[in-house]
């Protein structure tokens, strides 16, 4: 029986996506990285493999076809389970819709929703389908947000996304329901975390952003979980025998 365990994960070049693809470098995985960058610190251990793919996922379309080939040029049992982690995301720029009218900032709202909404959709699709006859364990993990839960000011292009990810999450787990052997779905939000994208709301000027000072609070009262902590409460809901029970989740329960 095979020991190798498959998993792609994408934006896993720097903050919780770095730290969760440091935890999943261990002998007997194959860990396959798609981000914008290689990121050189990354290292495969004794009896573990890595591949990293430098690739833009404002353009999905090429390495979801990329990934489908790939998988498809594998023999079914050459792992004992394949998982596909979709983390990347993006912000637009932080202002009201009415401010994001100009060239600039409707490429930025674009670009948010490629990265947040059609790239883990496309990367989806070829995954499930390179997949579907694979006889072992299949999981797709969507990294979610509690902004894909409830609106924020400000920030139409990223809670749009993360809505959007919620939902299609939930018509992929009633597909593969419906299958004998379909894969495990889950959109999960990982809490609030201490990474760039908390820089960048903090950053914003208030009179863009009417929920700046939430998270300076956050920060201040000591309630942003490090990417090191948050990657591993992810990976264990990941790895819980219950695992797609529920479709779209909470890390906080």
């Amino acid at each position: 029986m095979a020991s190798s365990h498959l998993y792609i994960l994408t934006g896993g070049s720097r903050g919780m996506g770095l730290a969760m693809a440091r935890q999943l470098l261990l002998p007997g995985h194959t860990l396959l990285l798609i981000a914008r960058t290689a990121n050189a610190t990354l290292n495969a251990p004794p009896g573990g493999t890595l591949e990293q793919w430098p690739h833009d996922l404002a353009d999905a379309a090429p390495v979801a076809a990329r990934l489908r080939q790939w998988l498809q040029a594998q023999a079914p049992g050459r792992h004992a389970s394949a998982t596909l982690i979709n983390n990347a995301g993006a912000l637009a720029h932080i202002a009201p819709l009415r401010d994001c009218a100009d060239a600039a900032r409707q490429a930025e709202l674009a670009n948010a929703l490629r990265v947040g909404l059609e790239a883990p959709m496309l990367l989806g699709a070829a995954f499930l389908d390179a997949t579907r006859d694979w006889p072992v364990a299949r999981k797709l993990l969507n990294i979610s947000s509690g902004l894909g839960r409830r609106p924020m000011a400000s920030q139409a292009a990223y809670c749009a996304a993360k809505a959007g990810l919620d939902h299609f999450t939930r018509c992929v787990a009633l597909e593969e329901a419906a299958r004998p052997h379909g894969a495990r779905v889950c959109s999960l939000a990982p809490g609030t975390i201490d990474t760039d994208m908390q820089v960048q709301l903090r950053s914003a000027r208030a009179e863009d952003f009417p929920g700046r000072q939430r998270f300076i609070a956050l920060q201040q009262e000591h309630q942003l979980a490090s990417a090191d902590t948050a990657a591993s409460r992810v990976l264990d809901w990941l790895h819980r025998p219950d695992f797609g029970n529920e479709p779209v989740a909470d890390v906080r329960g």
